[in-house]
């Protein structure tokens, strides 16, 4: 066992204080990142209301001249016009995120224990592999309907992790439509040395949405140890299963249990952990699209950035104490 502390103890102040420097970092370097691109946003809306003015003239001109011949060729330049604006469009939204994601991540890196000849990489467009995500035996689904975006990878102490924004869905056993799996951000780290025993937990309140999973690892010898937990909130909040050779708290640290419990209660959202082995995956839901862009109103919003950074700063800091506690 590493002599290192947890990272979540002196955890309120240590919080606290974090956050305070997040702050700050957003109003000396992100906020002027967005205010260049509000700029840009005000120009393209402009664009967007003078172009839609000159084609409801175009089109009343067309009605007024009557005129098939004439109609037909306005529209061969009106509809590339019209996809010159989509592109703008989709510019701009695509390049927000990694913009401001690349700063978030530069303050993470200077905050944490990352390796650094290993420093954060991210590559908007890649994900974590469909058969990683299975592994984890968190979700029982063949998961028929997998996408994801925003892949951030790299090295905490001795553990390479990556991660990503994820949306699953899978075939509705009484309808014919795809019931939704996990919308999020997802995790997976790996220990470099050989571990063994197997820890998953699960939302409480979701146990119905994952019967089929809890069957599953149970006929893998697993078994309900919520005895082993000592926090009353996190056995409150948290079904929590294990193989019968192993210790609960060994892996899930009381620290880690009480910022997790305190993150769920701050934020309402769901939380997922496995254990197996070497291996660790975490899961936080998210109902929408993070960091995604406003085209109509002002992205200058410290909530928004804000958001995010706690939701990836929370599976790091877990990864972190695993690291730093066994």
């Amino acid at each position: 066992m590493s002599e290192k502390p947890a990272p979540y103890q002196g955890d309120e102040a240590s919080k606290v204080r974090r956050m305070e420097e997040f702050r700050i970092f957003y109003n000396h370097t992100i906020h002027p990142e967005l205010l260049r691109m509000e700029r840009g946003r005000i120009r393209l809306l402009r664009l967007l209301f003078f172009s839609t003015l000159f084609m409801i003239g175009v089109i009343f001109f067309e009605f007024y001249l009557n005129i098939l011949a004439l109609t037909l060729l306005l529209a061969i330049p009106l509809g590339a016009y019209i996809s010159y604006l989509l592109y703008r469009i989709q510019r701009f939204r695509l390049t927000f995120k990694p913009n401001v994601v690349s700063l978030i991540l530069d303050f993470i890196d200077d905050g944490m224990n990352f390796d650094p000849a290993h420093p954060l990489k991210y590559d908007p467009k890649k994900l974590i592999e469909k058969e990683q995500f299975q592994k984890s035996k968190i979700f029982a689904t063949k998961a028929p309907y997998y996408t994801g975006e925003d892949f951030i990878s790299g090295r905490i102490g001795e553990m390479d992790f990556e991660m990503s924004e994820l949306h699953v869905k899978e075939l509705s056993p009484v309808a014919n439509r795809l019931d939704e799996v996990f919308r999020g951000v997802f995790m997976h780290a790996t220990f470099p040395e050989d571990a063994r025993g197997r820890v998953i937990i699960w939302p409480r309140r979701l146990r119905q949405y994952h019967t089929k999973a809890i069957k599953d690892f149970t006929w893998n010898k697993g078994q309900n140890q919520d005895e082993e937990v000592n926090n009353p909130k996190f056995r409150e909040l948290f079904l929590t299963y294990a193989t019968e050779d192993t210790h609960v708290e060994g892996i899930l640290s009381e620290p880690m249990q009480e910022a997790i419990v305190k993150y769920c209660a701050a934020t309402g959202k769901d939380l997922f952990m496995s254990f197996i082995d070497k291996e660790i995956y975490a899961a936080v839901s998210e109902d929408k699209d993070i960091l995604e862009p406003y085209l109509f109103r002002s992205n200058l919003s410290f909530e928004l950035v804000r958001q995010f950074f706690e939701d990836i700063n929370l599976l790091l800091r877990i990864a972190e104490d695993f690291d730093q506690t066994h």
